[in-house]
């Protein structure tokens, strides 16, 4: 990649999509279609994509950590499903039906507005989670891993619905968040490097903005709260199911 102007709009573009990304999710949205625009085939641009969302989870787990907000330990019980769901999600990436999921999963992000939305409940940390609600939950995180390993785009707007289901305040499920898009990310990047789907120039570009955009937006999420992030959820869930509805 020659060009420093492209370069330089790379750079830029992940950084407004690594503040959205850490906030809330959809950030590749902006992203993956500047790849396609500068020339890369849609599979590639997917792959390539994967490698600045590596470094912006990994800056953004740092920057929580320094906050007092750790995310490791609450992200421990479900990586094992997010892990098994990305290493398959990605392996199958190129022979998802695209079009039908792309329709399902814009009705499904408007339905996630709602848990994101409502209060966060109390739970009581004396009740045991029950048999059936391990399963369903287990389920739930091999899905978001499957989705994730496969497309990513969104991944962490899924992710926040489902801490937030289990009673967690919105800037402890994003410093959760980061670590589990972080290791899932881990998992899928070597299947497009083995297939030859990242484009090592343009990444680089990538991986310094949205490593400076994991930064500002791990900081702004500490800062602002709950008070910042659920508009920023709400407009972030807006946007990606329009996109994949087909509204514009």
């Amino acid at each position: 990649m020659d060009d420093p102007t492209t370069w330089l709009l790379l750079a830029v573009g992940g950084l407004v999509a690594g503040v959205i990304n850490t906030l809330a999710g959809g950030g590749s949205l902006i992203t993956v279609p500047m790849l396609v625009m500068v020339g890369l085939p849609a599979t590639t641009a997917n792959g390539t994509n994967r490698i600045g969302v590596l470094f912006q989870n990994g800056v953004a787990m740092w920057r929580f950590r320094k906050e007092g907000l750790d995310g490791l330990r609450g992200s421990a019980p479900v990586l094992v499903p997010v892990l098994t769901g990305s290493l398959l999600g990605a392996q199958f990436a190129a022979s998802l039906p695209a079009d039908l999921f792309k329709q399902v999963f814009g009705v499904a992000m408007i339905a996630l507005l709602f848990p994101m939305l409502r209060p966060t409940p109390k739970k009581n940390a004396d009740a045991d989670e029950s048999p059936r609600s391990r399963w369903l939950n287990t389920l739930i995180f091999f899905g978001i891993g499957l989705y994730g390993g496969a497309i990513q785009a969104g991944v962490g707007l899924f992710l926040i619905a489902a801490l937030a289901r289990s009673g967690l305040d919105l800037v402890r499920a994003n410093a959760i968040k980061v670590v589990i898009i972080g290791a899932l990310t881990i998992v899928a990047v070597p299947v497009f490097v083995l297939h030859e789907q990242v484009s090592w120039g343009p990444a680089s570009a990538l991986v310094v903005g949205f490593a400076l955009g994991g930064e500002l937006g791990a900081r702004a999420a500490v800062l602002g709260g709950e008070k910042l992030i659920r508009p920023v959820l709400v407009l972030a869930v807006v946007a990606m199911s329009g996109r994949m509805l087909g509204l514009y």
